[in-house]
């Protein structure tokens, strides 16, 4: 008969009892009931067991075996003078459930005859100063050259003999001791030693080593004198309390926990007083470090060497601010972050091994390092597996004093079809993280940069949606103004772009299709690819538009850039000024050609000068579609929802549309008037109507428009709208409403 446990002690955050949960499933399974399975349900840790209510508690009271945590590389972990009380009193101990951490310790004693001498010669050295009761007498000993070379060598020899221990123990241990060992620190290619994040510098944080603080809360639990090892009296009530959130009998000791459980940690403003202290249930922290064995890094084998060596630790990744991280001056650390798995199918302690061994994520082709790339690794990865979510942990130093593993968000497993957009840009990404950490980075690079990440992280771990997309191509527009400043020039333009990103930011409205039609315009389409994108009337491109035109760090000046990014119609004005200039050679037509199905709709653009459409929004994400490979655009493959309306704009701007095309119209060509725009821009609308219908009427069109009431900004707007490509067939549909007599005319040809 299995039994159902819902451990409410046991819950994803704080960090100390999500590794509780792990260590309980990991013990039962290898020492009582290979059988048994957990899973996580409503904020809580279920164990499935052979084991009834009473039948877990004696497991643990009277049949658990501990691991053997040892740190002999450690100072403070008992080898050496300090904490040596409690690892000599387990290692005299006789009871057989402490048989195999007596092992471990007899494992270690032979490799560390060498290093313990070499210890008590650097303690030997220090100890001569505090033999000495004159401040000034101490004082000058600990100037002297003698005394500072003495010491120097021999805390050379130490070290020197420390580098070769954990080698050693490597290579002769066996056992959960080097499980812990393997967890606990990372050997690199270069035979170095790395420490991930979980567990500090190797089992220690500070002044406090976790495994001799493991053996003081054995102490606190365990009579070890005892010839049976025995339960102390408070020992049972504290276990209910880790287990099942029972109100315990024993009172809470004043032990230090370390960086796993911030909220018992103490210090300022911890409760009611000034200062407050510590405060432990034994049970929390020895359950919590068996949890840890589960994280073994097996670097040696599986490290890149370019990734740090947090992020060789399973789901360990480089720390960033997107998305619930932070950049506070008070809270930075070199630490990182790592992402806990919560998965919602019962699992076998065996596979919950092996899903710990198999914790690398791959974002595309390389190894998830950061945390936008392990967000785009889960978005692929969908449900496999069995994970339902990850609860993102950060480990943050705070005053200089100590680190927190703090939790941040909480990320869902869904598979995202979208995802793989992201691989377009993931290299530019990385780009500018790296500028904007660099020493000399701006403050406005950062913000693009976080702000992006920030999109890029909601758009994969946020219910799919088109706003979420056009949110990460306006981000990435945002960086593009900074380095328009100077600022992370040499990441480059926004790289070229999957048409695909087309469909993901489909939301059906006149803004989104106007994008479109503005980010396909070019000066021609031949064979299907564009010629001369609008992009380079923004951006000092190179010839293709790919990459910048830069000169020491900073865009080159282009007589061709006359648009600020700072006023979406003011640019607009400007670009299509620019555009008819240029179109000179063809009898002043200004050069702006639409994607084949892209160009705008007349009830769109209808919407654009009702100002029902923002500008700003618009113009930015038709900058992010100049970034699309138009050549491989194809009309059939990726249909656009149609205008849902059949509104017209005014007539009086109908006019004006004659007169900006950049073709030939009924086999009459139509120059473009750059006074008509000077017209528009100075917000002067009868005279520029007054100008387009004097030309129209010059090629026999008799439009039936009189005068305009419109003040300075729709003149504006509508001389702004003038920069949308249309298609030749709105064209003609444009001309039949100004001349209703043209369909009779043409009728009879």
């Amino acid at each position: 008969m299995m039994h159902q446990h819902v451990l409410k002690g046991c819950a994803p955050v704080p960090l100390a009892h999500y590794l509780k949960a792990l260590g309980i499933l990991r013990l039962v399974s290898e020492q009582a009931d290979p059988e048994c399975r957990g899973f996580w349900k409503d904020e809580a840790f279920v164990l499935v067991t052979k084991l009834d209510r009473e039948g877990l508690n004696r497991f643990f009271l009277k049949d658990y075996k501990p691991t053997a945590f040892i740190s002999p590389w450690n100072k403070g972990s008992g080898f050496f003078a300090a904490g040596a009380d409690f690892l000599g009193s387990i290692e005299n101990s006789i009871a057989p459930r402490f048989g195999i951490f007596r092992k471990g310790i007899c494992e270690a004693r032979p490799l560390l005859t060498e290093l313990v001498r070499a210890e008590a010669a650097v303690r030997e050295i220090k100890s001569e100063s505090k033999k000495l009761k004159d401040k000034a007498a101490k004082k000058a000993l600990r100037a002297s050259k003698d005394y500072k070379e003495r010491l120097a060598s021999a805390d050379k020899a130490f070290a020197a003999l420390k580098a070769e221990l954990i080698p050693k123990c490597r290579a002769t241990w066996r056992g959960g001791h080097l499980e812990w060992l393997s967890a606990a620190l990372v050997l690199d290619f270069a035979g170095e030693t790395k420490y991930p994040a979980l567990l500090g510098t190797g089992g220690n944080d500070g002044n406090l080593d976790f495994t001799n603080n493991f053996m003081q809360r054995l102490a606190d639990l365990f009579d070890l004198k005892s010839p049976l090892g025995e339960e102390k009296p408070e020992s049972r009530g504290w276990l209910e309390a880790a287990l099942h959130q029972a109100s315990s009998r024993g009172v809470l000791l004043g032990a230090a926990v370390g960086q796993y459980l911030p909220g018992s940690a103490g210090g300022a403003n911890s409760t009611t007083g000034a200062d407050g202290k510590s405060t432990l249930n034994p049970w929390d922290y020895v359950l919590m470090m068996e949890g840890t064995v589960l994280f073994s890094s097996a670097a040696t084998k599986r490290m890149n060497p370019s990734t740090q060596a947090q992020a060789s630790a399973p789901f360990a990744l480089r720390g960033h601010a997107a998305y619930g991280g932070t950049t506070s001056a008070v809270e930075k650390s070199p630490r990182g972050e790592q992402w806990m798995p919560l998965w919602g199918r019962p699992l076998l302690g065996t596979e919950l091994k092996s899903l710990m061994r198999e914790g690398r994520m791959q974002a595309g082709r390389e190894q998830a390092a950061k945390p936008v790339d392990m967000a785009r690794a889960i978005a692929r990865l969908g449900v496999a597996r069995g994970i339902t979510a990850f609860q993102r942990f950060g480990y943050l130093e705070r005053n200089g004093l100590s680190n927190f593993a703090v939790p941040m968000s909480r990320i869902s497993v869904t598979e995202r079809p979208h995802a793989r957009l992201l691989d377009d840009i993931s290299g530019w990404i990385s780009k500018l993280q790296y500028q904007a950490q660099d020493k000399g980075a701006t403050a406005r690079i950062a913000g693009v940069e976080r702000n992006l990440s920030d999109s890029v992280m909601a758009a994969l771990t946020s219910t799919e949606s088109p706003g979420l997309w056009q949110d990460v191509l306006r981000a990435a527009v945002a960086v593009e103004k900074v380095q328009a400043l100077g600022t992370g020039v040499k990441a480059g333009p926004i790289p070229r772009l999957s048409p695909d990103w087309i469909s993901a930011c489909d939301d059906g409205t006149p803004g989104y299709r106007l994008a479109l039609a503005l980010g396909s315009a070019a000066a021609a389409y031949y064979k299907g690819r564009p010629e001369d994108s609008l992009r380079h009337h923004w951006l000092a491109l190179k010839k293709g538009g790919r990459f910048y035109n830069a000169k020491e760090g900073k865009l080159a000046h282009d007589v061709r850039v006359v648009a600020s990014g700072r006023d979406a119609v003011a640019d607009l004005l400007a670009v299509i000024q620019r555009r008819t200039l240029e179109g000179e050679k063809r009898q002043r037509h200004p050069a702006i050609w639409g994607a084949p199905g892209t160009e705008a709709r007349l009830p769109d653009l209808t919407a654009w000068c009702a100002g029902e459409v923002d500008p700003e929004a618009c113009v930015d994400l038709a900058r992010a579609f100049m970034a699309v490979d138009w050549g491989r655009w194809n009309p059939k493959l990726h249909r656009l929802n149609p205008a849902p309306s059949h509104r017209r704009p005014d007539e009086a701007w109908l006019a004006l549309r004659m007169c900006a095309l950049p073709w030939d119209l009924d086999g009459q060509s139509i120059p473009m008037d750059p006074a008509l725009l000077r017209r528009l821009e100075a917000g002067d609308m009868n005279e520029a109507l007054g100008l387009a219908l004097r030309r129209l009427r010059a090629h026999g069109i008799q439009p039936a428009v009189g005068s305009v009431l419109a003040d300075p900004r729709q003149a504006r707007l509508w001389g702004a709208a003038l920069a949308f490509p249309v298609s030749q067939r709105t064209a003609m549909t444009v001309l039949k409403d100004l001349q209703p007599k043209f369909k009779e005319k043409h009728h009879g040809r």
